[in-house]
């Protein structure tokens, strides 16, 4: 049986008559890395200030590691490090003095600065001034600020936005080792499918403020259904012929093709086969997958900017 680190049920938030989140159930496991997909203004943001304690929920309940967030709060919260929007660091200090900022007020113990320092690839970098950091630097150390308290749960809140090709694939990078590496739980909101893809093992997708999909990347998958395509001699006749065979397929939407939606290459071999033997020149096959992107796109609403 799952160990559920995250569980909301009926999680909800209501602004002056409008509700930002609606009956979010969300479940996360332990050692997962949870994709929180949808577009911006979907209600992410909202949602994880819910489950750190931010702002209060309308209504519904809010778990974590198995403790009710409204009764246990202090020590839920101290299991959980946090990183909303953009870190705040104090530019003229290294990053030492700035976690060692932070260790005060949650009382870590000193040894861990170097630790998470480690962690996120700034040893090298540790006595320089943040101001001269990069944007992914300083989004590694406000992941490292994160980590100070030993967490088993880490939340982030678009921790790619706005950084270059080699900033992303660095954040990245030190994501996916969280698990594995130091038994770490990971929620990580975005609104792009496809960076969010390389990274989760799970997703939910929440489109204005309630979660329309919740299940692995896998699963995610199967639902790009893909369709094959071939050109052949006449389609009149090869059409009938596939319908014979049960062989489920339609005109396609080039002069002198057909298409077969969702078939498995044996299926696919059939209908060669079978138009082959009846004479038929089949001149290409070709397979079109629907990218998760596009499937994305549908579940969310076409209309919705990424």
């Amino acid at each position: 049986m799952k160990e559920w680190i995250i569980e909301t049920r009926g999680l909800s938030k209501r602004y002056k008559g409008r509700y930002a989140v609606s009956g979010l159930n969300l479940q996360i496991a332990k050692g997962e890395i949870y994709g929180f997909l949808g577009p911006n203004g979907a209600g992410k943001t909202t949602t994880i200030r819910m489950l750190l304690g931010l702002i209060g929920p309308s209504s519904g309940s809010i778990h974590l590691f198995g403790m009710p967030l409204a009764k246990e709060r202090m020590s839920i919260l101290r299991k959980v490090g946090s990183l909303v929007e953009y870190p705040s660091n104090y530019g003229h200090l290294n990053a030492i003095d700035n976690l060692e900022a932070i260790r005060l007020i949650i009382d870590a113990p000193r040894e861990r600065i170097s630790e998470v320092l480690e962690i996120v690839g700034l040893t090298k970098e540790a006595k320089r001034p943040v101001k001269g950091y990069s944007l992914g630097m300083k989004q590694r150390l406000g992941i490292a600020s994160a980590l100070l308290g030993n967490p088993e749960l880490l939340i982030l809140d678009e921790p790619t936005n706005g950084l270059d090709p080699a900033g992303i694939l660095e954040i990245r990078e030190l994501i996916k080792n969280m698990p594995h590496q130091y038994g770490i739980t990971v929620l990580i909101s975005s609104h792009l499918l496809s960076e969010v893809e390389q990274m989760a093992t799970v997703v939910g997708i929440i489109r204005q403020g309630e979660l329309v999909f919740q299940d692995t990347i896998g699963n995610l998958q199967l639902q790009s259904k893909s369709e094959v395509t071939m050109r052949i001699s006449d389609v009149q006749h090869a059409l009938r012929a596939l319908h014979a065979q049960g062989i489920h397929a339609a005109f396609g939407k080039e002069p002198s093709t057909l298409a077969i939606s969702s078939a498995d290459d044996r299926t696919v071999a059939r209908a060669v086969e079978k138009l082959v033997g009846s004479g038929h020149s089949v001149f290409r096959v070709e397979e079109n997958r629907k990218s998760l992107e596009t499937l994305f796109l549908e579940i969310v609403g076409e209309g919705h900017g990424l």
